[in-house]
């Protein structure tokens, strides 16, 4: 049986994810198989049935399928990007962005604007702007319209051709795609960011050996040449141990989102 390895995050990472599963295929000596999901975790009857070995997943649906099936999944590694405002840790941010020549200067600025977000259960582009909602605690709706874009390259491009205001997008994606189309870079800015998140995880499923999963662990933490040359083009500085606990951030803004009324998109 191959290795299986499955991605639910942004499609241009793809090729990045697969150099990560072939790297683990050559440490583990085993034929793997890698495939990218466009559906959400917690309808993806792979995942759901656990015949996923790993995956790659926002920290959102991992720690929400946790608390269906708090035994089945367990994070083991997150990328650590190269850039100093990751402060050389398992981080991220959610980075609003608007056009470039707009006028808009503040986040209280896009108070009646539209704006769009690549899914409903995403972290980035979703729930950390439902919870810069809930810190402005309007008694109205903020915005006038949200619209779902289905993607955070989707969303970027929208906001480009005018078709949204703003958008919240994680900012490893954001850079990504200023690396791959440097032009996009001058006609968006970002006018606000969230605090540090926890990066997405690399997870494994408990049905895996425990020994299997130490080794796993312990590869990325000591990547290989062709791994290095992969991680370097993408600007990820290392891989850092993580555990499921170390999510509860995340957690604790969904719990605080979802039981609030101020948070409405």
């Amino acid at each position: 049986m191959p290795f299986n390895a499955i991605s639910y995050l942004a499609p241009n990472w793809m090729e990045y994810y697969q150099a990560v599963v072939l790297f683990l295929g050559r440490v583990l000596q085993c034929e793997t198989q890698f495939v990218s999901s466009n559906l959400d975790p917690l309808n993806d009857l792979r995942l759901q049935e656990d015949n996923v070995d790993l995956a790659f997943i926002c920290g959102l649906p991992f720690i929400r399928q946790c608390r269906t099936a708090p035994k089945q999944l367990r994070a083991i590694a997150a990328a650590v990007m190269q850039a100093e405002r990751y402060q050389n840790r398992p981080i991220y941010f959610s980075d609003v962005i608007v056009q470039a020549e707009s006028q808009f200067q503040t986040f209280s600025d896009l108070a009646g604007s539209t704006v769009c977000y690549n899914d409903p259960g995403s972290n980035s582009g979703y729930y950390l702007l439902r919870y810069r909602l809930l810190q402005e605690q309007c008694s109205t709706r903020f915005f006038k319209t949200a619209v779902q874009s289905g993607s955070h390259q989707r969303s970027i491009r929208w906001v480009i051709e005018g078709k949204a205001t703003c958008a919240a997008i994680d900012s490893t994606v954001l850079e990504q795609e200023f690396r791959v189309f440097p032009e996009l870079s001058h006609q968006v800015r970002t006018i606000e960011s969230s605090d540090p998140c926890p990066m997405p995880p690399i997870v494994v499923s408990a049905h895996l050996d425990d020994d299997l999963i130490r080794k796993i662990q312990a590869a990325l933490l000591q990547p290989d040449k062709e791994l290095k040359a992969a991680m370097a083009k993408m600007n990820v500085k290392r891989y850092a141990s993580v555990n499921n606990e170390d999510y509860e951030a995340i957690a604790k803004i969904y719990d605080a989102v979802t039981n609030s009324r101020f948070s409405q998109l």
